[in-house]
């Protein structure tokens, strides 16, 4: 009977949960600044149209505010370009909120979305982007390709943070 009880509470309790989405500690968002590329993505309906040389660059504005350029190449060959803004939360250096809708929806708080550093390279070469309900998920790099070991490895970290990478796209050379 205790052997019973035991499966059934087992049974119960459901699979491991996963590990919490946490942003880094620290941020600097001088060294943020500048040009990343996309190496992997989750799907987002806004990046449907990107299939290649897909890069983000942030730039600090006089306001406090960090300016945000997004480009890829369609399957056409043509420059997509999404332009935003996005504002560092107090008292959470590694969390950011981004927002693409004009200035004047800026004070409805559905047009900024989450847009948390999850992971970071301590020289700042590579960056990891998500958000707590583990939606949305970017991988980035300063070079457009990154090393086999190296996404390995941020792929094992996110796993662990709850995120299912069955879907992810890959957007640039690994090697």
């Amino acid at each position: 009977m205790r052997a019973f009880a035991a499966v059934l509470a087992l049974a119960l309790a459901g699979p491991a949960s996963a590990g919490d989405v946490t942003s880094v500690a620290a941020l600097d968002i001088t060294r943020y600044a500048g040009e990343w590329h996309e190496i992997a993505r989750l799907p987002m309906f806004f990046q449907r149209k990107c299939k290649s040389e897909i890069t983000a660059q942030y730039t600090l504005n006089d306001d406090g505010l960090v300016g945000v350029r997004n480009r890829c190449r369609n399957d056409d060959g043509d420059i997509e370009e999404a332009e935003g803004v996005a504002r560092r939360i107090e008292g959470h250096p590694g969390r950011l909120e981004v927002r693409f809708a004009p200035d004047w929806l800026s004070w409805m708080p559905f047009t900024w979305a989450d847009y948390w550093v999850i992971a970071l390279d301590p020289e700042y070469q590579w960056a990891v982007v998500g958000e707590p309900g583990r939606d949305y998920l970017w991988i980035l790099s300063r070079t457009p390709e990154m090393s086999r070991d190296r996404f390995e490895r941020i792929k094992t970290e996110v796993t662990a943070m709850g995120y299912e990478l069955d879907e992810l796209i890959v957007s640039a050379p690994i090697r």
